[in-house]
């Protein structure tokens, strides 16, 4: 066990298991203290090699990520701790990778649960190595001012208010992490603040014990006076105890057992930690206590009274002239996260995409506020849509004829007026409206966002499809079809929602249901995928039949019940992915609508019937009254469209 003080302003580690939370912590807490490098040198996530992105101040830096402790080592050789945040599985045999490099000498082991047999071989190779192990089960340590172990104190305001960003005068040394805050709290309030903290774990065979750091402690000039906070169970207080009565200790010492109500049950009791079990006497709270009272240690009567001892003795110590209490400093100010300051309503941040043509957010999907319902139970068409999706309006009857060019064609609108938009953010409307934002032109930026349709966008109908029609051809129940594709490691498509659940489903299934219960002739597969929906939903509350799985089931029903189609030509249409072109023809009315609402202003002409497309051309122009027009117009150089200036 080392003999003197484990950090310091230059201490820096290696974090094993990528934690981004605790790492952040411990950077945020290096700028607090004016640390000119950050703690963290290296990150250790085994399978993974490159770097993680965190902020040091203001400050972002790259922290490099190494897929083994030996790596990570060889690539930071002046790294001498090692933080542990792996599971209690692995936690031994990466710990004693690290061990066993020359240049760790401390291993803090967050885990819970590691084998008692594990803690001891790893205790036995530390002692034996002059090594240091902080844990298991232990939040770590904190050295004010300099150096801090992942979560140790908590968040940045219980840092400032436990003034832990420069260094008092007080040792403090416990088992429980959850009591290290309190007590650091305590002890800012009644003296000049602690010097280092360590919480060395509630299992039964901690790495290094109360009397480890103790004597430690005792060794550090700038520790003047100590405090510890044992438990009930086990005997680890003995050998401080032994310390104190051998004079191993020079300086005062404050301590307390808690657990002194286990008396009051009549069976034995096992606390939250897995070495504060009641047993024999000896390992009683009350003795402990009385144990250490003899040895000349500061005992109260009770945990109340612990911090009126506390504040005694420092008050003595300053008096006697051994204690100059540390003058107060102003620690610098943490930048706040961006997405904590907007959520906490700090900060307002303008979005870098704004919709305003479709709206998916709300019980069903909206364009230009129209609710999907009532864009299909009114009957509207294509050129509807379109005038939704581009214009942001209801055009006249007149004017949407015009623009669908063709007459409604069924069950093939239905679906395009379902899928044309899915709002800004998914990865083709995303594309699309980027590109048209680099200034390309409307194909170009059409293409980029259809490019993107594939299985995990818009493919999904075709591979519905196809998996359903085979699935029920060769007569698979629902269970056997679901837990085939398991076992293959692929997923239904066609079924599950990232929204949606099954007490809020797609709107847009159900229309398309609806509507195939009143105009086809047959409905068998649409029936076996609402009987494949019905297991998976006992299986989770978000694998409903979404609309790529209602769109291919249906459409194998159209094509089978219209009697237009032979086997093999349902076959070879399925096959072949035809069925997705209904995505991508409805897809390209969504995206044409944000690359024109991006692109091109729009020339619209005030007549009687409402605001209609001005095209440029003699013939319409005279159709309407030129009167009506409330602001002169131009004609651009290279497009046939007028435009108000």
């Amino acid at each position: 066990m080392a003999t003197g003080q484990l950090f310091s302003q230059t201490t820096q580690a290696l974090f094993y298991n990528y934690k981004q939370l605790p790492i952040q912590r411990m950077l945020d807490f290096d700028f607090l203290c004016g640390r000119e490098t950050p703690s963290v040198a290296g990150i250790i996530n085994p399978g993974a090699e490159g770097f993680q992105k965190l902020f040091f101040g203001q400050e972002e830096i790259a922290i490099p990520v190494h897929s083994s402790v030996e790596a990570a080592c060889a690539a930071h050789p002046i790294a001498d701790v090692f933080i542990n945040f792996a599971s209690f599985r692995s936690a031994a045999a990466s710990s004693m990778a690290a061990l066993k490099q020359p240049t760790i000498k401390v291993v803090a082991i967050i885990a819970e649960g590691v084998p008692e047999a594990d803690a001891k071989q790893l205790i036995a190779y530390a002692r034996a190595n002059n090594k240091v192990v902080i844990g298991p089960a232990t939040v770590g340590g904190i050295q004010a001012g300099a150096f801090k172990i992942g979560d140790t104190a908590g968040t940045i305001d219980n840092i400032i208010q436990c003034k832990l960003y420069r260094p008092g005068s007080v040792g403090f040394v416990s088992k429980s992490g959850g009591m290290s805050n309190e007590l650091y709290n305590t002890i800012a309030r009644v003296t000049d603040g602690i010097y280092e903290g360590i919480a060395i774990g509630g299992d039964v065979f901690p790495g290094s014990t109360l009397s480890d750091h103790v004597l430690r402690f005792n060794n550090i000039p700038q520790v003047k006076m100590m405090v510890v906070l044992g438990e009930l169970g086990g005997r680890d207080e003995y050998s401080l105890v032994e310390a104190l009565k051998h004079g191993k200790v020079q300086k005062p010492v404050v301590a307390w057992v808690s657990g002194t109500c286990a008396r009051l049950f009549k069976s034995e009791v096992q606390f939250g930690h897995a070495g504060a079990k009641s047993g024999g006497e000896m390992e009683s709270a009350q003795a402990k206590n009385q144990a250490l009272r003899e040895a000349g240690a500061v005992v109260p009567t009770s945990y109340e009274a612990l911090e009126g001892a506390i504040k005694e003795t420092f008050e003595n110590l300053v008096e006697e002239g051994k204690i100059a209490p540390v003058p107060e400093v102003q620690p610098p100010p943490i930048p706040e996260d961006l997405k904590s300051a907007i959520k906490s309503g700090k900060v307002r941040a303008p979005t870098h995409i704004i919709s305003t043509i479709s709206d998916d957010r709300g019980e069903e999907p909206c364009y230009a506020g129209v609710p999907m319902s009532t864009i299909v139970e009114q009957g509207f068409g294509v050129g509807d849509v379109i005038s939704l999706l581009w214009f942001k309006r209801s055009l006249p009857r007149y004017c949407t004829q015009f623009i669908e060019l063709t007459e409604p064609c069924g069950f093939g609108q239905i679906c395009i007026m379902l899928c044309a938009d899915h709002g800004p953010c998914v990865s083709g409307a995303h594309n699309t409206i980027v590109t048209a934002r680099a200034g390309k032109d409307l194909v170009s930026s059409l293409v980029s966002g259809l490019l993107t349709i594939g299985p995990r966008f818009g493919g999904a109908i075709d591979d519905a499809a196809r998996y359903f029609k085979d699935a029920y051809d060769k007569g698979l129940s629902p269970y056997e079809f679901v837990e085939g594709m398991k076992k293959k490691g692929i997923r239904v498509p066609g079924i599950g929602h990232r929204i949606k659940r099954a007490d809020n489903r797609d709107k847009r299934v159900e229309l398309l249901q609806k509507y195939a219960h009143t105009h086809f002739p047959s409905v068998k597969y649409m029936e076996y995928a609402v009987q494949v929906e019905t297991y998976t939903l006992s299986k989770a509350n978000n694998l409903v039949l979404n609309v790529d799985g209602a769109i291919g089931s249906l459409f194998l029903d159209l094509l089978a019940g219209s009697g237009m189609f032979s086997k093999q030509e349902i076959d070879e249409i399925v096959d072949i992915g035809y069925l997705n072109g209904l995505f991508v023809l409805a897809r390209s009315i969504g995206l044409i609508g944000h690359v024109t609402k991006i692109q091109y202003t729009l020339q619209f002409i005030q007549s009687p019937n409402g605001m209609i497309l001005y095209p440029h051309s003699s013939q319409v122009w005279h159709t309407f009254d030129q009167k009506r027009l409330k602001q002169p117009l131009y004609r651009h150089p290279w497009e046939d469209v007028l435009y108000t200036k």
